[in-house]
């Protein structure tokens, strides 16, 4: 069986935060390769991506272009309308990959409020959910009080995964997030170790969210 782990979000920039996610759920559940999505039209979000399709998924692929195992998909950003979990993991499905096979990273905060999700609870059986829990973060402990969670939770070293399971995976992620970098771009200050270098130079050569050339003669 294949393992295939997917990371999907607005990446609107993708940052470290998101590769670390990314590297520990790698790492945890020896994953054969990391399949980076953004997404076109997050669904639980208020707002649209300040950059374009196109650009960020230029960013996303030049954070993973020197990782080994690591790609880039556009099939969210092809795909018209909000970018469901389970529309894409349908997607897969047809292009072959079996449930057991698929392993889908997502932050602790994003999974707890899976229940909100389309085609909820249906969804638990497209994939397995690995949530990454930052920190000292407690996530299993606030799965008590969501049984229908608690009981599909699974060991990290658990082999015989024919059935999507839940595995949390400990993780220290740096703390970083895509509106700070935002923020910080727009007030004209440096973004370096946010983002990999690459990745800040085509903000920077693009003009993204605001950057100036002062800031990109610091890079």
């Amino acid at each position: 069986m294949k393992r295939i782990g997917v990371i999907g979000g607005t990446f609107d920039p993708i940052h470290v935060g998101h590769l670390d996610a990314a590297a520990a759920a790698r790492h945890a559940l020896v994953l054969d390769q990391v399949i980076v999505m953004p997404s076109f039209v997050p669904p639980h979000r208020g707002q649209e991506p300040r950059a374009s399709p196109f650009h960020r998924f230029a960013l996303a692929a030049l954070a993973v272009e020197p990782l080994d195992g690591y790609r880039v998909s556009d099939a969210e950003l092809r795909r018209a309308g909000p970018s469901y979990t389970a529309d894409t993991m349908r997607e897969l499905h047809a292009s072959g990959l079996r449930p057991a096979e698929i392993f889908f990273i997502l932050g602790g905060d994003a999974f707890l409020d899976i229940a909100a999700w389309h085609a909820y609870p249906s969804v638990l059986e497209a994939c397995h959910f690995v949530v990454i829990a930052r920190g000292e973060s407690t996530i299993d402990a606030r799965l008590t009080g969501r049984p229908e969670l608690a009981a599909r939770v699974r060991p990290l070293d658990t082999r015989s995964d024919a059935q999507p399971a839940i595995f949390l995976v400990p993780a220290q992620t740096r703390a970083v997030s895509s509106t700070d970098i935002r923020d910080r771009l727009a007030a004209g200050h440096s973004i370096d170790g946010l983002v990999p270098p690459n990745v800040a130079r085509h903000i920077h050569q693009h003009g993204l969210y605001g950057s100036t050339a002062e800031v990109h003669g610091r890079l």
